[in-house]
């Protein structure tokens, strides 16, 4: 049975769980992470060398790294409803699950950081501000798209790429600031809600 190492309070470990929940997929999770069982051990960094969650185990096969294991799950288990084999379309949800893994989560993580983990070393207020008003530029770029598909954030199917972007809109919603008015990305939101992957692993309090 696959095997998913890491805390579910995680973000990057809801995306696993999110996507197993698509796939109708079984898995055993073991809690690792801040709180649980240190990453930094041997045994640990002999599976991910960055000492970081989520890691996989599928067999003998050996993964980290959130958006590559979606990947891997999607084309391994017969997810081609997610993840389609025509390379454009393929091509329409890499572009969103690498934008918020290399843009939208740097935009956030300053303001996360101060407003939700309390870090001490995240109170700089000029920071804070910086972080949110960058956070709620790319929010903006999300709310464009949806309201441009009138569906889902790569078009009118529900992909993998929904499962990133709607758990960081979901942090977006859960973190104590001023949200603003972007009305397709409330209706997104809703359009997700009779997931039961989304009711379980995004919308469900956790930022």
């Amino acid at each position: 049975m696959l095997q998913i190492l890491g805390k579910a309070s995680s973000i990057n470990v809801r995306k696993v769980l999110w996507a197993c929940a698509e796939l109708d997929l079984p898995f055993e999770r073991e809690d690792w992470g801040s709180g649980f069982r240190t990453t930094n051990v041997p045994e640990f960094v002999a599976l991910n060398p960055n000492a970081m969650v989520p890691v996989i185990r599928d067999g003998e096969f050996v993964l980290w790294e959130s958006n590559s294991i979606i990947r891997y799950l999607a084309g391994r288990y017969d997810g081609e409803f997610l993840y389609p084999s025509d390379p454009c379309e393929r091509a329409k949800c890499d572009q969103w699950i690498d934008w918020q893994a290399s843009e939208l989560n740097r935009a956030w993580s300053y303001a996360f950081l101060a407003l939700v983990r309390h870090s001490p070393a995240h109170q700089d207020r000029q920071q804070i501000d910086l972080s949110c008003a960058n956070w709620a530029t790319h929010i903006a770029i999300v709310d464009r798209q949806l309201e441009k598909t009138g569906a889902f954030i790569a078009g009118p199917s529900f992909s993998l790429a929904d499962i990133p972007i709607a758990l960081s809109i979901n942090r977006w919603f859960e973190t104590p600031l001023q949200h603003g008015h972007f009305p397709a990305l409330t209706a997104y939101m809703e359009r997700l809600a009779p997931r039961a992957g989304y009711v379980e692993y995004c919308r469900n309090g956790t930022p």
